[in-house]
Parts: C-alpha cells; structure tokens; sequence
C-alpha cells in the first residue's frame, strides 16, 4: 500500500508555496506558466522518486530471491531439511530481501509450518516470480519426494526469467533511445510552427464579402479575426502533454514489461515538454 511520507509532504508544501507565489506576483508575466509547471513538478517528483525507488527494490529483490534459492538448495542437498535450511541461511545478506527472510526464518523457529510460512513470505515479498517459486517450494516440501530436484528446478526457472528480462530490456533499448529522440524532434517541429510559422499566419484577415462566391463570408470573419499566434498554439502544447504521457507509458511497457514502469518516461517526457514550450516563451 502507498504510504504518505515525510518527503511527499515537503514536496506538496514547497509545491504550493511555489504556485501560490506564481499565482499572487507573476500572474501577468511571461514567465508564469514556466513557474506554474514548476511547481506542479516539485509536487509530484518526491512520489515519481518513490515509485522508482519502490520498483528498483522489487527488481533487487527478485534478483536476490535467486541467490536465496541457491543457497537453499546447496544447504538442501547436504541432507538438511528445507525449514533448517532456511534457518541456517537467514544470517547472509540478501540486500532488500533479508528482513523477508529473517521474518521467514523466524516464523519458522517459532513452529509455524513451513507451508504457512512460506506463503507469508510470497505476500510481503510482493513478486510474481518469488510468488509462483514459492507456491512449489512448499508443495514439494509438503509431499517429500527429492525436495533437492525441486528446489534446483525453482532456482533454474528464477534464473531465465532474469535472464529473459534482462534481455528484453537490452533488445528494447534502441527503440526506447529513437522514442526519446522522436519526442524532442516533434518539439522542436513545435516550436518552429509557433515562433515562425503560425505567427505569419496570425495576422491575414478577410475582408467582409470575401468568401461571398462561396456564401461563408461572415463564417470566414469569425474564423480569422482576433486569434492571436499563442491561441493557435496552445493546442499543441496539449498535445505535447498528451503524447508524452502515452509515449511514456508505451516506451515503459516495451523496455520493462508494467505500465507501472513507464510512469517515470511519462513523468520525464511531460516534464520536458512543459518547461521547454513555457521556458522558450518565458525567455526567448
């Protein structure tokens, strides 16, 4: 469950105070909507950091469960029973996955049935992988039989799928890389149309009777008079946002495999469209 912390409230207060200042002395400057943003990235970045944060965890975590089982095994094939094992390795460091074990290890000692016990380690670990390793390291334990064969099979399947993941996201790397560069060039394609094109653009005006041929005279009055160069372009600053979103999450989905990782590409790439459109305003 997401817990509120101490850094989420520093963020949120220097947030506000941020766009309260913006709000109350440079409401009519340029540079308003480039502090605006500003704020609102101050805001949300101490809970980016703790899902980055929360999602490099779990992966150290799956990595070390790998490590756990080679031990496990390794102590399982000297003839040591699976719960003694477990006992026996609780004191090597395992990095994030230590307190998990020690817990395990623990319960363990108390009588808690191995069964029972591992289950509740699979909860607090949160993996699918450890999850579905788990599942089978207790039945086997339960059955008896050659728990060694097993827990060799457990270690073996924790590898490849590492392995496969790691590989994926090696693949996938170009494509994450052209997906960063074809942003930038639609900014830049943005912003060319907005200082260069559009405000060319601005200024034609129709004279009444102009379209009368085609009957949309007073249509055409009402379409091209008044617009300005930044209402035209503050579509497309929308549409950044927008783009940016999704790209993010697509580009998050592809190179690690969980929407829940592409809120970081999202973050990023909203980030960046905000205050370099508002930024160039503001200054150039």
């Amino acid at each position: 469950m997401f817990k509120i912390r101490k850094l989420h409230i520093i963020g949120i207060i220097a947030a506000v105070l941020t766009i309260s200042v913006d709000l109350i002395f440079l409401r009519d400057m340029k540079i308003f909507y480039f502090i605006l943003g500003l704020g609102f990235v101050i805001g949300i970045l101490p809970f980016v950091v703790t899902i980055l944060v929360e999602t490099g965890r779990e992966k150290e975590k799956e990595e070390m469960f790998l490590e756990f089982s080679r031990n496990l095994v390794e102590n399982v094939k000297s003839g040591t029973p699976v719960s003694r094992s477990i006992v026996n390795i609780r004191e090597k460091d395992f990095g994030s996955l230590s307190p998990h074990i020690e817990k395990l290890a623990n319960q363990i000692s108390l009588g808690i049935p191995v069964k029972e016990a591992l289950e509740t380690f699979a909860l607090d670990v949160d993996s699918k992988i450890v999850k579905r390793a788990v599942t089978l390291i207790s039945e086997a334990e339960q059955a008896g039989g050659e728990i060694e064969s097993v827990l060799e099979s457990v270690a073996r399947s924790v590898s490849q799928s590492e392995k496969l993941r790691k590989e994926r996201k090696a693949a996938i790397y170009t494509l994450v890389v052209q997906g960063y560069i074809i942003f930038f060039i639609f900014i830049i394609i943005m912003l060319v149309m907005e200082f260069k094109i559009l405000p060319m653009t601005s200024g034609l005006n129709f004279e009444e009777g102009s379209f009368s041929d085609f009957g949309a005279s007073e249509v055409g009055i009402k379409l091209n008079q008044g617009i300005t160069a930044e209402e035209m372009t503050r579509p497309f600053l929308y549409l950044l946002l927008i783009q940016g979103f999704f790209a993010g999450l697509t580009i998050g989905k592809l190179s690690e495999g969980t929407i829940l990782s592409g809120i970081k590409h999202s973050f990023i790439l909203i980030v960046l469209a905000w205050l370099i459109s508002t930024g160039v305003r503001a200054f150039v």
